[in-house]
């Protein structure tokens, strides 16, 4: 369960800023988020902190790293104005506010029936490119999932990178990668956590969690079935056993999503070849 109490914004970052406003957008177990107005423009502030143990669930100590080993992620790839550091609680960030939708949200309408036609194959394009844009920067994500896709004005983002994996982390910053979300965890990634309690992301396990991802956005079902009180370790051996639901997305967009949830890792298509294929429909 989240604190009662939402993190405020530390005085010192709160300096740092001078907000005009701000508003609370997420407060769950080991993080705060706010997203800040500015003179010099939007900001989201991310506030980690440890979860303590509860019957539900173990003690995690990684989510109070998690912003600032974010932070260096970012520098890495050379995002402009982010500022990162440690807070009484833990260790938090500051980053460009990322304007837009989740691609879960834009595609509501097409899992309620609303929608009069198809999935919009450029939407699903641009997610497709800025997690091909990461993956050649030497960067994997190992957390995607449709909230961390952000359809902007022009083209989408992907945030949220605290998991990602391929630079060189401080040791102070650093935590293992104990898994994600696991309906967007690819059957490989679910037999080392099961099997060790740590697995290693990779961008064939990113393709995994882009199809399950555009999957779950256009229909409303998890790739793969499980209850939904099922716990953890039970999902994930839903998700080793298999097999995914069958793909009921029309299309070019079906096809892909079926490649890119194939169990075995070398024959998804990369987010690269998604984009190819796509762009020929486009």
């Amino acid at each position: 369960m989240p604190d009662r109490t939402p993190h405020a914004i530390p005085a010192p970052i709160a300096e740092m800023l001078m907000p005009m406003a701000r508003r609370l957008v997420l407060h769950r177990r080991g993080s705060t988020v706010w997203q800040v107005h500015t003179e010099r423009g939007e900001y989201a502030v991310k506030l980690g902190y440890s979860i303590e143990a509860t019957a539900e669930w173990a003690a995690r100590e990684w989510t109070a790293r998690a912003p600032a080993r974010e932070g260096v992620v970012l520098h890495d790839l050379g995002v402009g104005d982010v500022s990162y550091g440690a807070w009484e609680h833990g260790t938090w960030n500051v980053q460009p506010w990322h304007p837009g939708e989740s691609l879960y949200d834009r595609w509501k309408p097409h899992r309620t029936g609303e929608a009069t036609t198809e999935p919009d194959l450029r939407e699903a394009l641009s997610c497709a490119e800025t997690l091909a844009d990461l993956h050649s920067k030497g960067w994997v994500h190992g957390d995607v999932q449709p909230a961390h896709f952000i359809l902007g004005p022009a083209k989408a983002s992907l945030i949220d990178l605290a998991l990602a994996h391929g630079g060189t982390i401080p040791e102070r910053y650093a935590f293992p990668f104990t898994g994600c979300l696991v309906h967007y965890e690819a059957p490989e990634i679910s037999q080392s956590v099961l099997n060790t309690g740590e697995a290693v992301p990779t961008t064939k396990a990113d393709s995994y969690a882009l199809g399950a991802s555009l999957f779950i956005s256009a229909t409303g079902w998890r790739a793969v079935a499980y209850p939904d009180d099922a716990s953890r370790e039970e999902q994930r051996q839903a998700v080793v056993d298999g097999p995914h639901r069958p793909v009921n997305v029309p299309g070019i967009l079906g096809k892909l999503i079926e490649q890119m949830l194939n169990p075995s890792p070398d024959d998804r298509p990369t987010p690269a070849e998604v984009c190819d294929a796509l762009k020929a429909e486009l």
